[in-house]
């Protein structure tokens, strides 16, 4: 049995829904993998960098009890990993579209420190996957993030452990669950702001759903699979885009009685000349693509392969849960014998 000290940077829901995750498969991880683990640190920006070196009462902590007698206080991401000494640090930080910071910085102090760096932040995949996986690497350690798209279905680690010697020529996805929501609520006659508001009420999208809206969550998981799969250093503003806020309400409601509905789907494609072009778009559906049966908040990539023509991964219904399942899985993948 090995124990293993965890920190969770990063405490709102995902950050969260990981902890109570961790709990709850206590007694699998044991006798499965012979994994224990205490949890010695805990970043927010509201919380501050925080350490404790018996492990923190992760039921407390959740409660929002998250100071007592052997709490200790940092001052920034290097001196809490010096105190908190953990073996894998889970990122969960907010995303940064443009430069993928501050995440970068701290998963790269996470590396240096001697711990495996595990995310769900897409913004590090897209802005710093290289410089991460070769400082991993040259640590010995593991910088893992299937949990950035498709939540936790198995994507990335699909093609590193069972596709070896595989050509990816091009992939499509309906990656985001918020406008699926809005243009089905625009689909049974409700308005755009009743669509946004059953999207948070779900608790799919923030407060302001920009990023979802005008395609920004989409662009970034595509530029991050291109990057990983393709070996493809995409950026966002390489993708042409655009997002929902334009389409009509009489078309969607047309086009899904047709049984062809609209959704926002996203495209890359590798060129002859080893260049990859995307696009993030509302697209009307085929009845037989595979995209065009993807529903409420379930998500979807379909794979154009070298040995294979088609594809396909589905996630049902994904939630917090299956998010911090992503991490959960990475975790057990980076440290097990």
């Amino acid at each position: 049995m090995t124990q293993y000290r965890l920190c969770l940077l990063g405490f709102g829901n995902v950050g969260k829904a990981l902890a109570r995750l961790l709990v709850s498969k206590n007694a699998e991880l044991r006798e499965l993998y012979g994994i224990e683990w205490r949890l010695t640190g805990v970043a927010t920006r509201r919380l501050g960098w925080l350490s404790n070196a018996d492990g923190f009462d992760v039921p407390a902590l959740l409660a929002g009890n998250t100071i007592d007698a052997n709490t200790s206080r940092s001052n920034d991401v290097r001196e809490w990993l010096a105190q908190a000494q953990p073996d894998a640090v889970l990122e969960t930080t907010s995303l940064n579209v443009e430069t993928g910071e501050p995440a970068i910085d701290y998963l790269r102090a996470a590396l240096q420190a001697g711990a495996h760096a595990i995310t769900a932040n897409k913004g590090t995949v897209v802005h710093g996957f290289d410089e991460l996986s070769e400082l991993a690497q040259a640590a010995g350690k593991r910088y893992l993030h299937e949990a950035t798209v498709l939540d936790s279905a198995p994507v990335f680690s699909l093609f590193r452990e069972t596709l070896p010697a595989v050509k990816l020529r091009g992939f499509s996805g309906v990656f985001n669950s918020t406008t699926n929501v809005i243009i089905e609520a625009i689909e049974t006659g409700r308005t755009f702001e009743e669509g946004v508001r059953a999207a948070q009420e779900l608790g799919v999208t923030e407060t302001d759903p920009s990023n979802d809206v005008d395609g920004w969550d989409a662009t970034v998981k595509v530029c991050a699979l291109a990057t990983v799969l393709m070996k493809a250093p995409l950026k966002p503003r390489d993708v042409r885009r655009e997002g929902i806020r334009g389409l009509d309400a009489g078309t969607l409601r047309a086009a899904r009685a047709e049984g062809r509905p609209f959704k926002l789907v996203a495209r890359a494609r590798l060129g002859a000349n080893g260049s990859v072009s995307a696009t993030v778009q509302p697209e009307q559906l085929a009845a037989t693509d595979p995209l065009s049966s993807v529903r409420g908040t379930s998500l979807a990539a379909h794979f154009e392969l070298d040995m294979m023509p088609g594809l396909t991964i589905m996630s049902h219904r994904p939630n917090l849960q299956s998010t911090a399942y992503g991490l959960l899985a990475d975790f057990v993948n980076a440290v097990k014998k």
